[in-house]
């Protein structure tokens, strides 16, 4: 969005010139990406665990010690990531390459596998969400 604003002016302010490069917008999205991350990580964690309680149910035969630490664990921190990495892509992406909005679509439906997946575990409170396959094939 802002390439497409800015990078036209970019004959006439030198400084609109930086987002022609693919560097400088990858950078910033990037930059974008982890603000997001930390300004909302801590509260959105906090708001999940209290949400889901118990959090996401751990499988008993794994390692004795995983199981501890594991126990508790909110699910769903992926979202985080992933409204980072669409914030910072629609924000400093080329819009009109007609690449970045089939990522963009196929991110989405990845974190929404992501998102269901992780719901049906914790509504369910059973480890079993979708089937690998299901998920690969998604």
């Amino acid at each position: 969005m802002l390439y497409l604003l800015l990078a036209p002016l970019a004959e006439d302010l030198q400084l609109a010139n930086l987002f022609r490069y693919i560097t400088f917008r990858t950078g910033m999205a990037l930059f974008t990406a982890m603000v997001i991350a930390f300004a909302f990580g801590k509260p959105m964690i906090a708001w999940l665990r209290k949400k889901q309680g118990k959090g996401q149910p751990i499988r008993t035969e794994g390692i004795e010690r995983h199981v501890l630490e594991k126990a508790g664990t909110p699910t769903m921190g992926g979202f985080l990531i992933l409204i980072g990495v669409m914030v910072g892509t629609l924000l400093w992406a080329d819009l009109s390459n007609a690449y970045v909005w089939i990522v963009i679509f196929v991110t989405a439906g990845f974190g929404l596998i992501g998102f269901v997946d992780d719901y049906m575990k914790v509504t369910k409170q059973s480890t079993a969400g979708f089937g690998g396959k299901f998920k690969l094939a998604g």
